[in-house]
C-alpha cells in the first residue's frame, strides 16, 4: 500500500460522511499518473502554490490602492488568511482540509491589478465582460504552464468559480472557503483601516459589534464559531442567523465608508484609467502581446478581447505601471 493509500483510507476512517475524499473525486480532465505520496487534493495544492500566477499575488492590491506602509494586505496574504480560517473551519466540521486549502489558495488566481477597480474596468471595456472568478478558471485551465493548464480535480475547480458571494460550490468544502473569504476580508479590512486612522472602534456600527465583538479578534472568533455551531454533524456549511446578519451589517458599513467614498480609494480613478489605456494599446498592437497569449488566440479560436484581458489581468500592479510608462510617458534621450 503506498502513503497515498493509507492517507485515503485515513480520510475515509476520520472524515464527516458529508466530506469530499480524495477517493472519490470527479477527477481531472486530462488522465494523471497518481502520486504515489500525495492524494489528488494535495497535489492540486501544490500545482497552485507553485504556479506563477499564484506568486503574482504579493504584488497586487487587495483593497487599498499603493499603501505606504509594510504591514498592509496584499491580494497574497489575503489569500493565506482565507486559507487559514478555511481550514480551521472544515478542521472542526472533519471535512477535507486538503481540497478545502487547494480552493483557498487558488481562489484569487484571476485578480487584476489594483483589486476590483481593475476587474470593473475591464468588464466595461471587454465586449465579452470579465470577472476574476472565470479569470481564474481559465488562469488553471488554459493560461499557467505554457497553455498546459494546471489540470485540477474538478473540485477544486468547481471552488475557484463559485467562490463568489452568490456561488453555489458543489462540495461543502467549497462553501467553507466562500464563507471564510468574506470573513477574512471583512475583518482584515477593517484592521487595515483602523492602521490607516481611517476608522476607530468606535465608529463600527454598535448593532454589529454588540453581536460579533469589539475588536478584530473578538469578531474572527465569533465569526467562525458561528459557522461550526450550526454545521457540525449537518450535510450543509451555514452560519447562524444573527450572525451573519450583523456580518452582513458590518460588510455594508465597510462598502458605505472605506471600499467606495475612503480618500485611499481616490487613487482609483488614475488605476483604472491606466487599466483601460493598456486595454485599449494592446487591442490596436496585438502583435505586441507575449508569445503564450497569442498562441492561446489561434489554439482556442478566441477573439483578441480575451487574449488582451488574459494579459493584464495577470500584470501586478508594479508591472502594469511600468508598462503603462513604458507606451505612454515620453523618456529622455540623448545624441
Amino acid at each position: 500500500m503506498t502513503i497515498r493509500e493509507e492517507t485515503e483510507a485515513i480520510e475515509r476512517a476520520i472524515l464527516s460522511p458529508y466530506a469530499a475524499l480524495s477517493v472519490t473525486s470527479l477527477g481531472r480532465d486530462k488522465p494523471d499518473e497518481p502520486c504515489p505520496i500525495r492524494t489528488c487534493y494535495q497535489q492540486d495544492r501544490d500545482r497552485i502554490l507553485h504556479c506563477k500566477a499564484f506568486r503574482r499575488l504579493k504584488h497586487k492590491t487587495q483593497v487599498f490602492l499603493a499603501p505606504t506602509g509594510d504591514h498592509y494586505r496584499t491580494r497574497l496574504t489575503h489569500t493565506l488568511e482565507v486559507a487559514q480560517i478555511a481550514r480551521t473551519i472544515a478542521r472542526a466540521l472533519r471535512l477535507n482540509e486538503d481540497l478545502t486549502e487547494a480552493i483557498a489558495l487558488g481562489h484569487d488566481l484571476g485578480h487584476t491589478p489594483f483589486g476590483h477597480a481593475g476587474e470593473r474596468v475591464l468588464n466595461e471595456v471587454c465586449p465579452e465582460g470579465f470577472s476574476h472568478y472565470d479569470q481564474g478558471i481559465r488562469v488553471v485551465e488554459r493560461l499557467e504552464k505554457d497553455g498546459k493548464g494546471l489540470n485540477l480535480t474538478r473540485e477544486v475547480r468547481d471552488g475557484i468559480f463559485q467562490h463568489r458571494l452568490d456561488g453555489t460550490p458543489m462540495t461543502m468544502e467549497g462553501k467553507v472557503v466562500q464563507l471564510s473569504d468574506k470573513i477574512a476580508y471583512i475583518n482584515h479590512d477593517i484592521d487595515d483601516a483602523m492602521r490607516a486612522g481611517l476608522l476607530t472602534e468606535e465608529m463600527l456600527p454598535v448593532e454589529c459589534t454588540a453581536v460579533l465583538g469589539h475588536s478584530v479578534r473578538e469578531r474572527l472568533d465569533t465569526m467562525v464559531r458561528g459557522i461550526i455551531d450550526p454545521s457540525l454533524g449537518k450535510p450543509a456549511v451555514t452560519m447562524k442567523p444573527r450572525i451573519q446578519e450583523a456580518v452582513g451589517g458590518l460588510r455594508q458599513f465597510m462598502f458605505d465608508r472605506i471600499y467606495t467614498n475612503s480618500k485611499p480609494k481616490e487613487e482609483e480613478g488614475k488605476a483604472q484609467q491606466l487599466v483601460a489605456s493598456l486595454y485599449q494599446f494592446y487591442m490596436e498592437h496585438t502583435e505586441l502581446l507575449p508569445r503564450e497569449y497569442v498562441e492561446a488566440v489561434w489554439m482556442y479560436q478566441e477573439p483578441w478581447c480575451r487574449a488582451v484581458c488574459d494579459y493584464i489581468s495577470g500584470m501586478t500592479d508594479d508591472y502594469a505601471i511600468a508598462k503603462y510608462k513604458e507606451l505612454f510617458l515620453p523618456k529622455g534621450w540623448e545624441y
